[in-house]
């Protein structure tokens, strides 16, 4: 490497990122628990100097650093905008349940402050190495955010699920990872896809080394087979965890596969078509069916996210610009409504109370009409209703596979869709049609209050009007699509 040549401008907003969570991670030690609002307000901070300066070093052509190790371009800016606008959601949202339960702490900011770092490498990454490197930070901050309620059995359980369950998929995308290098010999995602294109690869190994590939990518989303850690790490987790390991790491996820299938091995589409097909149809019946029959509310979200995560890959299945793009705009989508139904729960939840079971949504509307409504939002806009945004998601997605002729796939989305709406409307049955079992006063924080009510309303203005984001999606795509 010629470091007189080394571009550090593409990476501006990571290098700040380093510097910020050092920094805080030392001042942190001098702060009283009393005052520990500097660390939260330092944080919210951050993401906010990061949002600018990667408003200000965007390129709409991409540029890469780092012996083109890093990207930065229209795809990874999209998506690191709306990972830093989810984060410093997730952190206002969890305030005040952080400070009734002793997690109001500088390891749960500096934690969250490292998983976005993470989250920044997996979507910025063009080589498997820096992909592996962001994966693996990403991993580790959400590892240690899970177990920080050090006296919860539960959460400890949750923690050494999801470690032993995420080592051993790191394992098998590192093999998959160690044969497409045997194969092409280079780790350079663009290297990867000329080798393939060109036909100097083997093609046995690419084969196995794509099947390993996709059993890691598979666990990283959480679609079936490697769903298992989904529920049990959505309900052992402190809600506040739950809803920083289920909003933003999805986007970044998406953009990982992205990277790897589309980018890297976009020749083998032919391949890895199929095998998506069955992990989405899978991830759709499962999760839709086994959701029906969990009265956790958690457990019940996290297998709608299963499902969820099924109807993201049929954008992927689609092998076209506006199927990934369709499936960009359901990842953006999905995470809106995820941040919103956990931030009921955490809103609902106080010292001594945890609410996640369906009875303790009952009556909602008696008590509170307003976050009744922004509940309802979310339900139906999971459900696909319209004029929500999550109906024009699932809208869009199917009518990707649908100009590819998968017209049988696209008739089983369907149909998991209608599954998927009776739980869903259970929850409304419960808010509005039964008598609240609890009622106590709901004691909001004013800046969660607004937070939240413009985070539901957004998942109305989007059904109304998505054009302005699909053609952020289009043009995000378009543009990092033609560096292929």
């Amino acid at each position: 490497m010629n470091w007189a040549d080394l571009n550090l401008m593409p990476a501006l907003p990571e290098i700040f990122m380093i510097a910020a969570v050092l920094v805080i991670l030392m001042l942190d030690l001098f702060i009283s628990d009393a005052k520990r609002c500097i660390t939260y307000g330092l944080t919210l901070l951050t993401i906010a100097i990061c949002a600018g300066l990667q408003v200000y070093t965007y390129a709409p052509v991409p540029e890469h650093t780092f012996s083109g190790m890093f990207v930065n371009d229209a795809l990874s800016a999209l998506i690191k905008l709306c990972m830093y606008g989810a984060t410093a959601v997730v952190l206002v949202y969890t305030r005040q349940y952080n400070e009734t339960r002793g997690l109001f702490r500088g390891e749960f900011f500096t934690m969250s402050l490292f998983a976005l770092l993470g989250m920044n490498m997996m979507v910025s990454a063009s080589h498997f190495v820096s992909l592996y490197m962001g994966l693996e930070l990403l991993s580790l901050s959400l590892y240690s955010l899970i177990a920080l309620q050090r006296d919860s059995v539960k959460a400890t359980e949750a923690a050494m699920k999801y470690f032993v369950l995420g080592a051993l998929a790191s394992g098998l995308l590192l093999y998959g990872i160690s044969m497409i290098y045997g194969a092409t010999g280079t780790m350079e995602l663009a290297g990867v896809a000329k080798a393939i294109k060109s036909h100097n690869a083997n093609g046995m190994l690419l084969v196995f080394g794509l099947v390993f590939i996709v059993a890691g990518l598979c666990f990283k989303l959480g679609t079936v087979p490697f769903h298992m850690w989904v529920p049990d790490v959505y309900q052992g987790s402190p809600t506040a965890v739950t809803l920083m390991v289920g909003a933003a790491p999805k986007l970044a996820a998406f953009v990982f596969v992205l990277r790897i299938l589309v980018q890297g091995l976009d020749a083998m589409v032919d391949q890895w078509q199929g095998m998506l097909a069955l992990v989405a149809v899978l991830s759709m019946a499962i999760g839709n069916v086994t959701a029906i029959a969990q009265t956790n509310l958690k457990r019940m979200l996290a297998y709608s996210t299963i499902s969820h995560m099924g109807f993201l890959l049929l954008g992927l299945i689609a092998g076209t610009a506006d199927g990934y793009a369709s499936a960009l705009f359901y990842a953006i989508v999905y995470v809106l409504m995820s941040m919103v139904s956990f931030g009921i729960l955490l809103g609902l939840s106080r010292a001594g109370f945890e609410c996640e079971t369906l009875d303790d949504l009952k009556g909602l509307n008696g008590r509170n009409s307003w976050y009744a409504f922004l509940m309802l939002l979310t339900m139906f806009s999971m459900a696909g209703i319209p004029p929500l945004a999550g109906f024009y998601a699932k809208l869009s997605v199917i009518k990707a596979i649908v100009d590819i002729h998968l017209y049988w796939l696209a008739i089983v989305a369907v149909m998991m869709s209608l599954i998927g709406a009776f739980y869903y409307l259970r929850v409304v049955k419960n808010i509005y049609f039964d008598d609240a079992q609890d009622s106590s006063a709901i004691v909001m924080r004013a800046d969660m209050k607004l937070v939240l009510s413009v985070n539901g309303l957004a998942l109305l203005v989007l059904g109304v009007m998505p054009e302005r984001l699909v053609v952020l999606c289009v043009e995000a795509m378009k543009h990092s699509l033609s560096a292929i």
